[in-house]
């Protein structure tokens, strides 16, 4: 259903590389939200004061915290489509971030009163009265939640939107919730427990605990968190393949909000080769990074001799020039470039005992020194410390 409603409503759906499509597609999932939610919040609040069950409202009060989250999908989706300005040069993508932090704060707010509610309830238990008209209205919110929770994961899925996801589960929890007080009534009939205000503090802490769930991601994405392994390794793949390319290393990914990715490789070339080769070779991996995977790649290039013989006298040469009982590390040299006056050396560290930064740093001054003094021409460039 949610397929046809999409076609219906957003011109041109299947481009959803699109910033304008994108925005549209969170846009309908809002306004749908809103209206889905605005029904089940009204239907479930008259049950709730009609029977007496305070975990009836506290689920409509839920379905009213999620009305606030729709219209906040709507905001961050057409705020996030801002373009690029001189104080935001990457865009305003995050945008999206911070509303589903809003949702958030609001889910995990309303969860700590219903608590609050719930828990006095449970203190001061009242009748709460069986109708299975009331019922069956339930279970059809129950269905219509499930609806939702299907429609929010395959938009969150086709656009990889961190907000629709967090509607989806949000959605999800609601459907056990309200399944936890239909189950309620029922055990009321049979059990001399105040069954209603246990189930409402269930209720309660699920929605505070899909408030945190919402934070914890989004807090991820604001931190800057690692990109999957697929596509680092897809990456690898395209710049690895590239002409005159030996080996690709030191990927970093940066994320400015959904479609908006950039990033950094370094590209190993042999030190020979033509200036106008490589650097045409390096503009197609450029635009075919952008092309295949939406991301705005830079290419640095680094030089490489492929000479085997002057490798190994130049290795020979450094490692002389650094006994390993006085500098306390192990050194491997990964690369060599050489120019017409300059020898570049670039090595990795490991260390032979544990060192704390301020330790690893005069290491690394001791090996620059002692290359530079001893070596005449050489310069070293350290890439890591293990």
């Amino acid at each position: 259903m949610i397929k046809l409603i999409i076609k219906k409503q957003i011109v041109n759906s299947e481009d959803i590389k699109n910033p304008r499509v994108r925005e549209q597609y969170i846009s309908l999932s809002g306004y749908i939200g809103i209206l889905c939610n605005l029904l089940l919040f009204a239907v479930k609040l008259a049950i709730g004061l009609f029977i007496n069950s305070i975990a009836v409202i506290s689920d409509a009060f839920n379905n009213m915290t999620d009305i606030s989250s729709s219209v906040i999908s709507i905001f961050s989706a057409k705020m996030s489509n801002k373009p690029p300005d001189g104080t935001h040069p990457h865009g305003h993508g995050r945008f999206e971030y911070i509303g589903s932090l809003v949702v958030a704060a609001i889910i995990f707010v309303v969860g700590f009163q219903l608590l609050r509610k719930s828990f006095d309830r449970l203190m001061n238990p009242e009748t709460v009265y069986f109708n299975l008209v009331v019922v069956a209205l339930l279970v059809l919110s129950i269905l219509l939640k499930l609806w939702m929770f299907a429609y929010n994961r395959y938009i969150a899925k086709t656009i990889n939107s961190s907000i629709n996801k967090a509607a989806a589960y949000d959605s999800l929890s609601d459907t056990a919730a309200t399944s936890l007080v239909v189950l309620s009534m029922v055990l009321s009939q049979y059990i001399d427990f105040p069954v209603d205000g246990a189930m409402g503090l269930i209720i309660a802490l699920l929605i505070m605990y899909s408030g945190f769930d919402v934070a914890r991601d989004t807090a991820n994405m604001l931190l800057g968190r690692a990109p999957e392994d697929q596509v680092v390794d897809e990456i690898y793949e395209i710049i690895n393949a590239g002409e005159y390319v030996i080996k690709a290393h030191d990927l970093e990914i940066h994320e400015y909000g959904p479609g908006r990715v950039v990033g950094s490789i370094h590209a190993e070339m042999p030190d020979n080769t033509n200036i106008v080769d490589a650097h045409t070779s390096i503009d197609q991996l450029e635009k075919q990074v952008k092309s295949d995977m939406g991301i705005e790649l830079t290419v640095h290039i680094d030089p490489v001799s492929t000479d085997e013989a002057k490798i190994k006298a130049v290795t020979a040469k450094v490692m002389a020039c650094l006994p390993q009982k006085e500098t306390g590390v192990r050194v491997r040299v990964v690369r060599v470039a050489e120019a017409e006056h300059k020898t570049m050396v670039s090595v990795e560290l490991e260390l032979l005992e544990k060192a704390d930064f301020n330790q690893i740093e005069e290491i690394r001054k001791l090996i620059s020194n002692r290359v530079e003094t001893n070596c005449d021409n050489y310069q070293i460039v350290i890439n890591s410390v293990k």
